[in-house]
């Protein structure tokens, strides 16, 4: 596994979610704030995008993409709306799944929105730092994965082919890998492009999550990077903000919630498969980090899966 695919998966829960949206005339709708991550594909026509409790409004154009990995609530409008239309903005699950909505004269503006369930208790910080609302303008020939995938995805809309049920939500999870490359690409800000962008640190970022279980040392993971263990140390901890072994920690006691909310594996295995020599070592170190048994969490996480 690789550092994206580690800090994607390890927040996922469920499979993502997708409606269609048509509308025409004068039409606003609210997003109420999400536990997970919303998008927008913009497949025809032009609105805007107000984030809730201010910000600045993003125009949305044919080809546009925006993700707001934090589930930050806004609105959607035609580019006329004004203060009094926003205010009075319907909620969306009003409209959804319709090719109706909002009639009047004007344009026709079709979207494709979706969400994504994320645990938020264990955010790996690369998915933290993503700002509120990142905005992907249709540029040409910039990121061609990710057109490519927005032109799959209306194609299954269109199509409603055998199959659909599964390709849908694999290119919903493709989009979201190539959203955050994309703004990976573009960030003029923020840790985790500098991150991956450095050779040693990368190296030994890839190592860890390949093997986390492995026997980890200082020594071991920097001849791993092709560096001294100080060069290591410093790049590391400057970049990352916490020292390598420290990281690995943190890394193997987010794997082992990912594992203990998501299978009935022992705790044993949950050891074994985390670096940890035992299940009463793991028991201890989780204890610490999280403040509660691993039984308890993963009975707790249980009974807010019955409860949804």
């Amino acid at each position: 596994m690789d550092v994206l695919s580690d800090a994607i998966s390890a927040v996922r829960v469920g499979e993502p979610s997708s409606n269609r949206l048509r509308v025409r005339g004068s039409w606003c709708v609210r997003l109420s704030p999400y536990e997970g991550a919303g998008f927008h594909v913009v497949l025809s026509g032009a609105c805007r995008l107000l984030p809730e409790g201010g910000g600045d409004p993003v125009r949305l154009g044919p080809g546009d993409v925006v993700l707001l990995p934090h589930g930050a609530g806004h609105v959607l409008a035609d580019t006329a709306a004004g203060a009094a239309e926003v205010r009075r903005a319907v909620p969306f699950e009003d409209v959804r799944d319709t090719d109706a909505g909002p009639a009047g004269p004007g344009p026709e503006v079709e979207l494709l929105c979706g969400k994504y369930r994320l645990d938020r208790s264990r955010t790996h910080p690369l998915f933290a730092e993503l700002p509120q609302v990142v905005h992907l303008p249709h540029l040409g020939g910039e990121h061609p994965e990710l057109r490519t995938a927005v032109g799959l995805l209306a194609g299954e809309l269109d199509a409603r082919r055998p199959g659909g049920c599964l390709a849908l939500p694999s290119l919903l999870d493709l989009l979201l890998v190539y959203m955050v490359r994309a703004w990976m690409d573009r960030a003029e800000t923020g840790a985790w492009p500098a991150v991956l962008g450095d050779p040693v640190t990368t190296a030994a970022l890839r190592a860890l999550h390949s093997d986390p279980a492995a026997p980890w040392t200082a020594g071991r993971l920097a001849a791993e990077a092709g560096v001294s263990r100080a060069t290591l140390a410093r790049r590391f901890t400057s970049l990352v903000g916490r020292p390598p072994m420290a990281y690995l920690t943190w890394w193997r006691l987010t794997l082992a919630a990912t594992r203990l909310r998501t299978s009935d594996a022992p705790l044993a295995t949950v050891a074994r498969e985390t670096g940890y020599g035992s299940p009463y070592a793991l028991s201890h170190a989780f204890s610490r980090e999280f403040g509660i048994t691993p039984g308890r969490y993963r009975n707790l996480n249980a009974s807010r899966v019955r409860a949804s």
